[in-house]
């Protein structure tokens, strides 16, 4: 699978809409490695969002996210499935089902699945672009 950096753009035009899980492809980002697969949700180049870009992420064991930081943007990680290591800054902490991180920008961090399942997480992004 070719790596790419954005979803594929569906619309410009912010469209209410309600669609199955099923129907987004999986996306393979840059900086993600190991089987670190996420699916956009709403955003603006699916859905033409202008403040959020919502998605779902399921990592392999052994996938991971390069540490980076954000200029702008907030982040929000909440586990569904699974467990790993996350990454905020210097603090390095366990997280499994039901545990929220919230991520303020400049803040370097990362995600590693560090168990033995697939680590299932929603990130809800604000704003979509670090610009």
């Amino acid at each position: 699978m070719a790596r790419k950096q954005k979803p594929k753009r569906a619309s410009s035009k912010p469209t209410s809409s309600i669609r199955n899980i099923a129907e987004v492809d999986w996306e393979d980002l840059a900086g993600h490695f190991g089987g670190a697969y996420s699916k956009f949700l709403v955003h603006p180049d699916t859905t033409g969002a202008k403040h959020v870009d919502y998605r779902i992420s399921c990592y392999q064991p052994r996938a991971y996210v390069e540490l980076h930081a954000h200029k702008i943007q907030e982040q929000i990680y909440h586990v569904l499935e699974g467990e790993g290591l996350m990454q905020v800054g210097t603090k390095r902490q366990v997280v499994r089902r039901h545990d929220v991180i919230f991520i303020t920008p400049g803040v370097k961090h990362a995600i590693y699945n560090t168990g033995l399942a697939d680590l299932v997480f929603i990130v809800v992004t604000t704003p979509p672009h670090d610009e």
